[in-house]
């Protein structure tokens, strides 16, 4: 039944309407306009790990400690959070251990639950924060560096944004958005180039390990690249 639902064309029309429809049916009693919403905590990081190669799809078993700011648990409960290692760190967010007293710091950020009460809906916000947690967040640097190293395995810069573009949004870039894309990277390179050690640090982020044979600076580049396409509306959101 859910595969009936998302693959029919009633559910996957974009959210976007004429004004001539919106006129005549404001509250889009004909279906004729799809739903725009953010994705869910869950589904935001599940996703970012499945289009950069990392999701470990193991199903069942014990709950598993992915990142976590370092003395959360400590300061607020005097207890030492044992971060997990190798696939734990990839695992579905339906596995990640939850403790109510203090929740995942990212995926409450994206509006779950604490789950001190039961909640019928969930609400849904935009805030600077969300943009700061895939822009900083260990988990999501992480994913981004994944990305770029799939995108170099594209022959021109054009294909490689092209690529990665399509990867994280199921369309191509227009040409305004390449360019932009394409300026990022320039400027990306430029002063990586300046600073092969801070090029190092950043793919050096998280556990798993950096693929040979690939140019640090130009994958810092990319990393960067995608990592701004995992913020972008387009991904976290369903038009």
């Amino acid at each position: 039944m859910q595969r009936l639902i998302v693959t029919s064309a009633t559910y996957r029309q974009q959210s976007e309407a004429t004004p001539k429809l919106l006129e005549l049916d404001p509250d889009n009693k004909l279906l004729a306009r799809g739903p725009r919403l953010r994705l869910s905590a869950e589904m935001v990081r599940d996703q970012a790990l499945a289009v950069s190669g990392l999701l470990d799809r193991t199903l069942g078993g014990p709950a598993v400690k992915p990142y976590q700011p370092g003395g959360l648990w400590q300061e607020k409960a005097g207890i030492r959070y044992e971060q997990g290692s190798g696939p734990d760190l990839y695992r579905r967010t339906l596995y990640t251990f939850f403790k109510r007293t203090s929740p995942p710091p990212s995926l409450i950020t994206f509006d779950m639950p604490t789950r001190a009460q039961c909640v019928m809906r969930r609400q849904r916000t935009a805030t600077p924060m969300q943009a700061l947690v895939l822009l900083n967040d260990p988990q999501y640097v992480e994913a981004s560096r994944h990305i770029a190293a799939r995108m170099l395995g594209k022959e021109t810069l054009e294909d490689q944004i092209a690529f990665g573009f399509r990867l994280l949004t199921g369309r191509s870039p227009d040409p305004s958005e390449t360019k932009a894309l394409q300026t990022l990277y320039t400027e990306q390179l430029e002063e990586f180039s300046k600073d092969p050690a801070a090029a190092r640090q950043l793919l050096e982020t998280g556990e798993s390990q950096l693929q040979a044979g690939l140019d640090p600076v130009e994958w810092a580049a990319h990393t960067m690249v995608a990592n701004a396409l995992l913020s972008f509306d387009e991904v976290i959101e369903k038009y």
